[in-house]
C-alpha cells in the first residue's frame, strides 16, 4: 500500500532539479500513506515524473521500492495496492516462456512484468486485488492511469493549467505550481446529496476520479485518449452460472471455500495483520475465517463509546472470546471522539461528511499500534442485501404504492408530523436495549415513501438532503445514474437492482473512500475480502432467496458465519458504526457550528443561501427536529473550506469564485 503522484506537462516548462523537487513535493503530499521510503522517476525530455510513497508490506528489502523501471527499460511503474494472486501470475509467466530477471519476490515486480508481458487490458482482467496504478512506455510515450475492479483505492485526474496532474489524493495535485482548484458548485450539489463526491467527481472543477475497474491512456501532451475504458464490469444480478449452485447447502459450501481462499490470500504479508472486529455479521466473519486458518491468535480491534445507543464493542468482545482472538478495546471518551474533528478535512482532502468516519478513524489508529495490514467486513450489505433499504424499507414502500395516493400521502404526512422528542421518548418506553433513533427512522421512512417510482423511491433513500440546489446558490445538481433509471439493469426483483446501484456507487463513493482515507492516514493497509471480485460475481449470481429469508438479509452470508459463532451472537438488529452528532452539535460542538453557520459568514461567501440553513440550526437546537445529517454535511464543507483557504491542504484563493 501506497501513495502515488505524478504529472505531464511540455518540456521545459521545469528544469530537471525544478520537476524533481515537484515530484517530491507531491508524493511527499501523501506520506501518511507511504511512510516507509520515497521515490522519483522523471525524463525531462518529455516532461513526464512518477512520485511514489511506500508502505512496505510484501518485500521489505530496496527491491520493492518505486516508481519501479523494468529490466528492458521500457517501462516505468508507480502503483500503489496489493495484487495478491501475485504468486499465481509469477507461475504463468513463467510457464510461458518468458525471461524474467526477478529482483525480489514483491508483487509491484510481478505486476510489471504482466503489464510488459500481456499487455494492460489482459493483465488487468488477471489481478485479483486493490490497485491504483501509473505506467508510463517509454516507447510509445504514452501514460496508464487504472483503477481496481470494486474502488479500493483512489485516483485522481485532470489539467490544471498547462499540465495534466494524477495522484492518491488531491493534496498531491494541490502542490503542484500549475494547480488552480476552482470549486464545482455542481459537484457540491452532490456532495450534499450523497454526503460525499460521487465519482467520476471530485470537489474540483476540470479534476476527476478514475471510475473503479477502469483505465485511461493518456499521450506524451497531456490529452486523454478519449474517455476512461472498462475492462471489467459489475454482474447486473441473478445470471445463471456454472459454478454457482441454487441450492442452499452446496451454495453455503461454495461461499465458505471462496471466502476462506479470498481472506488467506490477504493474510499474506511480511507484516504483522489483524482485523476489525464490530461484532456484525461481516467482521465476524472475516474474523472467523482468519481465525480459523491461523496457527496464532488474530489480533482483533474494536472501539466502544460511552453511550450504550452507540456502543457495540460488547458484541464485539463476545465474538473474540467465542472465536479466542487476541482482542485490543478501546472506549473512547466524547472528548477523543471531538479531538478527531479538527483533523477530518486534511484526512478526507474533499469534503466528506459520513460521520462514521470519526470512529472508522479511531479505530484505525488503534489497530496500527499493532498492525500494518488491517482486515475489513466492508462489502456485505452491498452483495447480500443487508441494507434495509432493501429489505423492511422496500417492502413497506412496496405495500403504500397499492393505495390511493390520497390515503399514502395521509401517511407520509403523518410519519412527518411526529416531534422527533415525542418519537423517541415513546420508543425508550417500548424497548429495552437502545437502538438507532426513532425519529431520524421515521422521517427516513416519511422521504422514501412519497415518491410513487422505484427510481424515487432509491435517490431518496440514498439521500442526505432532498433538493441541494435549493441550498447552494448558482448549484444546478446534475443527474447520476441514481436519477436516471434508464441506465439500470432490468431485474424483476428491484432490491437486486438497489443492491448493484449502491456496489457502483455508495461503496467505492462512501464505505471505501472512508475506510481508505482512515486507514492511510496513519499508515495502515485495510484489506476487504469480501470485495474479492470472485466473491463479487458469485454472489451477484445468487437468486435473491439465498440473500433475503425469513424476513431478513443475508442469509447465506449467515449461514457460513453460523458454521463458526452461534446465532445467539449475531443476530440482532443492525445498528451501524454512528457516533452521537445530533448530541455533539448541541453540546460541545455547538460554538463551533455556529462560527461556521454564522449568517454574515455564509453571506459573504456566497456559496450556501443562509436561510434554510439558519432555520434549520435553530430547529435542531430547540429540539423540535432533528437535522444532524444535512447540517454534518455543510459543516464538514466549512470545514474543508477554511484548511484549504488557510493552507493547510492546498491553495485555495478562488473557493468561492462561482
Amino acid at each position: 500500500m501506497c501513495g502515488i503522484a505524478g504529472f505531464l506537462q511540455r518540456p521545459g516548462d521545469l528544469r530537471p532539479h525544478e520537476a524533481a523537487a515537484v515530484a517530491s513535493r507531491m508524493a511527499d503530499a501523501v506520506a501518511h500513506r507511504g511512510p516507509d521510503a520515497a521515490g522519483v522517476w522523471i525524463d525531462e525530455a518529455v516532461g513526464i515524473a512518477l512520485g511514489h510513497r511506500r508502505l512496505a508490506i510484501v518485500d521489505l528489502s530496496p527491491a520493492g521500492g518505486q516508481p519501479m523501471q523494468s529490466p528492458c527499460g521500457r517501462y516505468v511503474l508507480a502503483y500503489n495496492g496489493e495484487i495478491y494472486n501475485h504468486l499465481d501470475l509469477r507461475a504463468e509467466l513463467e510457464s510461458e516462456g518468458g525471461h524474467f530477471d526477478w529482483r525480489g519476490h514483491s508483487d509491484t515486480e510481478i505486476l510489471l512484468a504482466a503489464l510488459r508481458h500481456w499487455g494492460v487490458e489482459t493483465a488487468l482482467r488477471k489481478l485479483n486485488g486493490m490497485f491504483a496504478f501509473a505506467l508510463w512506455d517509454r516507447s510509445l510515450r504514452t501514460l496508464c492511469l487504472a483503477r481496481d475492479r470494486l474502488g479500493e483505492k483512489p485516483l485522481y485526474y485532470g489539467r490544471s493549467g498547462a499540465s495534466f496532474l494524477f495522484g492518491s489524493e488531491l493534496k498531491s495535485l494541490a502542490t503542484h505550481p500549475h494547480w488552480q482548484g476552482e470549486l464545482d458548485r455542481e459537484a457540491l450539489t452532490l456532495y450534499l446529496r450523497h454526503s460525499c463526491v460521487p465519482a467520476p467527481r471530485s470537489i474540483y472543477r476540470g479534476i476527476s476520479k478514475l471510475p473503479p475497474a477502469h483505465y485511461l491512456m493518456v499521450g506524451a501532451n497531456g490529452q486523454a485518449d478519449g474517455a476512461p475504458r472498462a475492462y471489467w464490469s459489475l454482474p447486473e444480478g441473478s445470471e445463471p452460472q456454472e459454478t454457482t449452485s441454487r441450492d442452499p447447502t452446496d451454495a453455503t459450501e461454495q461461499l465458505d471455500a471462496l471466502l476462506r481462499d479470498a481472506v488467506g490470500r490477504r493474510m499474506v504479508a511480511d507484516v504483522p495483520v489483524g482485523t476489525f472486529l464490530s461484532g456484525g455479521v461481516d467482521s465476524s466473519t472475516v474474523t472467523a475465517l482468519m481465525q480459523a486458518q491461523s496457527s496464532r491468535r488474530v489480533k482483533s480491534f474494536s472501539i466502544g463509546f460511552a453511550s450504550s445507543a452507540y456502543d457495540e464493542a460488547p458484541f464485539a468482545r463476545a465474538v473474540a472470546d467465542h472465536l479466542g482472538t487476541d482482542h485490543t478495546e478501546l472506549v473512547v471518551t466524547p472528548q477523543e471522539a471531538l479531538a478527531v474533528i479538527p483533523q477530518l478535512p486534511a484526512i478526507w482532502d474533499e469534503p466528506f461528511a459520513d460521520s462514521s468516519q470519526i470512529a472508522t478513524f479511531l479505530v484505525s489508529r488503534l489497530a496500527r499500534e499493532q498492525v500494518k495490514v488491517s482486515l475489513s467486513g466492508d462489502g456485505g450489505d452491498e452483495l447480500f442485501c443487508g441494507y434495509n433499504r432493501y429489505t423492511r424499507g422496500y417492502q413497506v414502500w412496496r405495500q403504500l404504492q397499492a393505495l390511493p395516493a390520497p390515503f399514502r400521502a395521509t401517511v407520509v404526512h403523518a410519519l412527518s408530523a411526529v416531534p422527533d422528542t415525542l418519537a423517541d421518548r415513546a420508543a425508550q418506553l417500548l424497548r429495552r436495549s437502545p437502538g438507532p433513533l426513532l425519529s431520524d427512522r421515521l422521517a427516513k421512512l416519511a422521504a422514501v415513501l412519497a415518491p410513487g417510482t422505484p427510481e424515487g423511491y432509491y435517490l431518496q433513500a440514498v439521500s442526505t438532503w432532498a433538493d441541494p440546489s435549493a441550498v447552494v446558490l448558482g448549484g444546478n445538481e446534475p443527474g447520476t445514474i441514481a436519477s436516471r433509471p434508464e441506465e439500470w439493469p432490468h431485474n424483476s426483483d428491484l432490491r437486486e437492482t438497489l443492491s448493484y446501484l449502491d456496489t457502483l456507487t455508495y461503496l467505492p463513493d462512501d464505505i471505501l473512500t472512508k475506510v481508505d482515507r482512515a486507514s492511510m492516514a496513519v499508515g495502515l493497509e485495510a484489506r476487504v475480502p469480501l470485495l474479492d471480485h470472485r466473491v463479487v460475481e458469485f454472489a451477484r449470481a445468487l437468486p435473491m432467496g439465498l440473500k433475503y429469508r425469513d424476513g431478513r438479509g443475508k442469509w447465506l452470508l449467515r449461514q457460513v458465519l453460523h458454521r463458526y459463532v452461534p446465532p445467539a451472537l449475531i443476530d440482532r438488529p443492525k445498528t451501524g458504526f454512528a457516533v452521537p452528532i445530533d448530541e455533539w452539535l448541541r453540546g460541545p460542538l455547538r460554538s463551533w457550528t455556529e462560527g461556521l453557520l454564522d449568517e454574515r459568514r455564509l453571506r459573504d461567501e456566497g456559496v450556501f443561501d443562509p436561510r434554510p440553513l439558519r432555520i434549520m440550526w435553530e430547529q435542531h437546537l430547540s429540539g423540535r427536529r432533528r437535522w444532524h445529517h444535512q447540517l454534518w454535511s455543510v459543516l464538514m464543507f466549512q470545514a474543508w473550506k477554511d484548511a484549504t483557504s488557510a493552507g493547510r491542504l492546498a491553495p485555495g484563493e478562488v473557493l468561492g469564485a462561482a
